[in-house]
């Protein structure tokens, strides 16, 4: 009788449990075993560069010392309370430090609850209902958000399209979808609807840049209109730069969301924006018809908050991100070196710190045009890079400060190997 593999029984035993097998974020046919500086270990032994770093948090690699050591320091005064604690009190500080548009900010437990908050907070604010929002841009698992994320099939702008069952018209209703990099789009519809709350937009849209003077623009366009311009930086908060893309782009939101490296690995999230903004969340201030309540049982739990407040530390420290742009840009270059040689039309999308190459002659500026010519290239290709130990996501790689010159030569050879199986 053949011996069931350990990461097989896994498999088997997540099928049993969970829908399709898996927690519904990546391939359930990969099971993790342990993380340590750029690598992972999956439950077979099987050892991977790990350019996912957990969708983006893991930026100074798994179990960086530092960090550690701050969360090994809090755990015995205690892992949550419900209430206000000075490690949470120190993140707000140091956000609100680094972060321009914030004076204040109120911490959740994830992204996309930070983007549902800051949705519901522009309506507060303005008085208005409806939202922008760009077709593929990615703002969490709320109603709102899961409007023409992925559409399957193309439709007029600004209709907006479900991407999920249960979720009725009427949040349909108050959404307008504009295509990524199209000012006059913006423009024309800011016109012709004058109950606009809030435009919500990825300054980096998954992996698509904006273009020269987009931001300004959508930034300009918003003040001419009274409308307030939200910036989710979940993903480029402290990843672009330590200001994030507000410091990278020098275009300042009204209210931004941040995630993922705040938390240095930890379940932590937050929003944030001026005074004036964020005392909707004051009844004392407001009353009790402008009041956005908001509370959350793990919202600033103390653990998370010594964990990114390390993190952020270690990230201010003079070339961090220097390093961070040299790792990402050696493996764009390696990447497209190797493919041009190969005579194999590809496009790098991104930006250094969080890119992925696409197999098609079309630049890559909105969702539709960020597609493979062939998408099964794309799917070989990041097929047998996993097989040859390279472990990302079918469509971003992450860049992290762990990454090795070792690494690199080893991940050299691998997109090499994957290049030949696209011959």
């Amino acid at each position: 009788m053949q011996k069931i593999s350990t990461q097989a029984e896994w498999i088997t035993r997540a099928q049993h449990v969970l829908p399709a097998g898996g927690f519904g974020n990546f391939d359930p046919e990969i099971i993790i075993a342990k993380g340590e500086g750029s690598r992972v270990w999956d439950e077979d032994g099987q050892e991977y560069i790990d350019y996912l770093i957990g969708s983006g948090p893991m930026l100074l690699g798994h179990g960086h010392p530092e960090v550690m050591e701050a969360v090994l320091e809090q755990l015995p005064l205690g892992m949550t309370f419900f209430a206000n604690n000075r490690k949470g009190i120190e993140l707000a500080e140091a956000i609100v430090e680094a972060v321009p548009c914030c004076e204040q900010v109120r911490f959740v437990a994830s992204g996309g609850e930070a983007d549902m908050y800051a949705i519901r907070l522009a309506r507060a604010y303005t008085g208005r209902d409806k939202i922008l929002k760009f077709e593929g841009g990615y703002h969490g698992m709320s109603a709102e958000a899961q409007m023409s994320l992925a559409p399957a099939e193309r439709a007029n702008f600004p209709q907006a399209v479900p991407d999920s069952a249960g979720i009725p018209q009427g949040v349909a209703d108050q959404m307008l979808i504009a295509p990524f990099n199209d000012l006059e789009a913006v423009a024309n519809l800011l016109s012709e609807n004058t109950d606009i709350a809030a435009i919500i937009v990825e300054p980096l849209q998954r992996i698509v840049p904006a273009e020269a003077g987009y931001l300004q623009g959508l930034r300009a366009l918003c003040d001419k209109h009274q409308v307030l311009l939200i910036f989710d930086e979940i993903v480029t908060g402290f990843r672009l730069a330590y200001g994030g893309a507000q410091e990278r782009y020098g275009v300042i939101p009204d209210i931004c969301t941040l995630g993922k490296i705040i938390g240095g690995g930890f379940p932590l999230a937050a929003l944030g924006a001026s005074t004036e903004i964020m005392q909707h969340f004051d009844k004392a201030q407001v009353g009790a018809d402008k009041w956005l309540m908001q509370l959350g049982t793990l919202s600033g739990n103390p653990i998370a908050a010594a964990a990114g407040i390390k993190t952020m530390e270690v990230l201010k420290r003079d070339g961090t991100y220097d390093r961070l742009r040299a790792v990402g840009g050696a493996l764009q270059d390696m990447q497209s070196d190797i493919l041009a040689s190969a005579g194999i039309a590809h496009q790098i999308c991104g930006d250094e710190t969080l890119f992925d190459v696409y197999f098609s002659d079309t630049p890559c500026r909105d969702y539709r045009s960020a597609v493979h010519d062939d998408p099964a290239r794309g799917a070989l290709y990041n097929k047998i890079l996993r097989e040859n130990g390279i472990f990302k996501s079918p469509g971003k790689l992450y860049p992290s400060l762990a990454i090795s010159d070792d690494d690199l030569e080893q991940s050299r050879e691998a997109f090499e190997i994957a290049t030949k199986a696209l011959c």
